[in-house]
């Protein structure tokens, strides 16, 4: 059944100038690279990625399989979405044209519009019919495992929903309604945003980790479950992403949570540490047991010990009552110590010879009391940099670093922004009774520039208040988020390449489709130092980025403290 289409859309040209396209592709044979956007590019066999297709399905299964092709997918949509963006200033029309065009090139399908894209940048709508004519996808699967009763197209699928989301600002999921894997004559996709798909969460799998939040079977027994055991999915609805790095700490967790091995979780503040222990719990053998948390950082050192290990009564003025302390309370389940580096030394000798000897005595007692807990502990300092310090004792550190787990930052997972602005705008719209459409596609560009200090939680809060500025059945701008004193990053590139600052940059130096020895002999005719050559890069990552530090650092492939420290160095600022 076809959808209805949203009015008031801007339509995108058919026709593609292939020349156009062809010059961000760059093969330079002798260095063994082909780069498409400065990304490289492996040009391989299909049969072998058909071969790697099959014996995923053959161990994983089907529908694992396809989660992870769809994610794949996802991130290349989004990769490519991001670099046309840049490359053509925010031509939105231009950018919705050269995507399907740019897959065909990579050999994957054959795109033939049903109707006009259209779109709306102002309310976010968007409304798609393609057919996908020759699919790779679809002729393989038929191949080697006759008729599917489900569609195949999942890498492009993926793709199409990164690509899409990417340059609209909210999720734009693509659905495949007909497909050759299934017997029809050929593959059918329709794309639109997913607040308005009726079966949004059978398509929608592969942007959550499902079964991350799915308590396992209990092995080796036949025994009715106990309480709190049985498989049912937990609602963490934040832990949702799409990324590789996003994925990766996914994969960690569910490798560490069957086991009772000590967690360390790193990453900087608002990254997510406590949901990510939350979802460690829920899905571990410890599930129906206690999961207690506790802020290292906002007890008094006084009473660390008293909340930790408990206090006897009369131990000090004021302890009227015997009570038990966070590890008691515990017993048996998990213990959660946010900003473990916080704790002061003489607490953090009595925590280790608990965590060795798995018993403690209260404040003001004698007696020892054994404790059973699972210990995760979080920092979003270096603890090593804390030993070396003398800041945090060396044994802990080691007691405690038995599988360390580093959450990336925000900005390190561009990819996911989009489907945490869906999720928190869902959530504070519905709290406020309020429809909100969406956001602008100015208000997307500076959610991914901005540079993120707060992570996760800084981004939800931001989203809150823009929820509440936001006018009913209205969008949200970028006067809606950036309303609480944060720096708006600036998303224009300018219009030509910047003046260097030591002289003009050599010609070939400035052509994104110059090869690397025609830009390192320009470099050379210029007769420029390497000091040089190096601030010319700053002063050109700065001035495309707008001064957005951690932006100009991704544009050099450097870590944010990297780039600061070149730019110090080269000022004059560092001793």
């Amino acid at each position: 059944m076809s959808e209805p289409r949203p009015r008031r859309l801007t339509s995108i040209p058919r026709e593609v100038d292939d020349n156009a396209i062809s010059k961000y592709v760059r093969f330079a044979p002798d260095s063994g690279q082909i780069l498409l956007f400065d990304q490289r590019m492996l040009l391989m066999h299909g049969f072998t990625l058909a071969a790697l297709r099959q014996e995923l399905i053959e161990r994983l299964g089907l529908e694992r399989t396809r989660e992870l092709f769809t994610r794949l997918g996802y991130q290349q949509g989004m990769e490519d979405a991001r670099h046309l963006h840049a490359s053509e200033k925010g031509e939105l029309e231009r950018i919705l044209a050269y995507g399907p065009r740019l897959r065909e090139m990579e050999g994957f399908v054959r795109n033939q519009a049903v109707d006009h894209v259209q779109f709306n940048l102002e309310t976010g709508d968007f409304w798609s019919d393609y057919y996908w004519e020759s699919s790779w996808e679809a002729e393989v699967h038929l191949k080697q495992a006759g008729i599917s009763g489900s569609p195949a197209c999942w890498m492009m699928t993926g793709y199409a929903t990164g690509f899409t989301t990417a340059l609209m600002g909210r999720p734009i999921l693509w659905r495949e309604i007909e497909c050759v894997a299934m017997g029809h004559a050929r593959c059918r996709v329709i794309g639109q945003p997913l607040e308005e798909c009726d079966d949004a969460e059978a398509h929608l799998r592969f942007l959550q980790v499902e079964d991350f939040v799915t308590v396992p079977k209990r092995r080796g027994t036949r025994s009715a479950p106990a309480a709190g055991d049985t498989e049912v999915n937990r609602s963490l609805p934040d832990l949702i992403g799409a990324s590789s790095s996003f994925n990766t700490v996914a994969y960690l967790i569910k490798r560490v949570a069957p086991t009772d091995a000590t967690v360390l979780l790193t990453g900087e503040s608002g990254v997510g540490k406590e949901r990510f222990s939350k979802a460690l719990h829920a899905i571990g053998p410890r599930t129906g047991k206690p999961f207690v948390s506790i802020n290292c950082a906002a007890i008094p050192h006084e009473l660390v010990e008293a909340e930790l290990f408990g206090v006897e009564k009369g131990a000090f003025t004021g302890a009227t009552v015997s009570r038990p302390g966070r590890f008691e309370r515990a017993s048996g389940g998990t213990l959660f110590l946010d900003e473990i580096s916080s704790l002061p030394l003489h607490a953090q000798g009595k925590l280790l010879r608990v965590l060795q000897e798995g018993e403690l005595e209260r404040v003001g007692d004698t007696q020892l009391r054994q404790v059973d807990v699972r210990i995760i502990a979080a920092t979003n300092r270096d603890l090593r940099s804390e030993v070396e310090a003398g800041r945090f004792r060396e044994d802990l550190f080691f007691r405690l670093n038995v599988f360390p787990v580093k959450i990336p930052p925000l900005r390190e997972r561009l990819e996911d922004i989009p489907l945490l602005v869906d999720a928190f705008v869902k959530r504070y719209a519905g709290r406020f009774a309020k429809h909100i459409a969406g956001l602008t596609q100015n208000a997307s560009e500076k959610l991914r520039a901005y540079d993120w200090p707060g992570n996760i939680r800084e981004l939800e809060n931001i989203i809150e208040r823009a929820v509440i500025l936001a006018e009913d059945h209205g969008s949200i701008d970028v006067e809606h988020l950036f309303s609480g004193g944060e720096q708006v990053p600036n998303t224009f590139a300018p219009a030509d390449p910047p003046a260097a600052a030591h002289g003009s940059a050599p010609a070939a130096a400035a052509s994104p489709a110059a090869p690397p020895s025609r830009l390192i002999d320009g470099i050379l005719d210029a007769g420029l130092s390497l000091d040089e050559v190096e601030s010319l890069l700053i002063d050109a990552a700065l001035e495309r980025s707008g001064g957005n530090l951690s932006a100009a650092a991704r544009l050099l492939k450097l870590r944010r403290g990297q780039f600061q420290y070149r730019s110090d160095k080269r000022s004059g600022r560092t001793g």
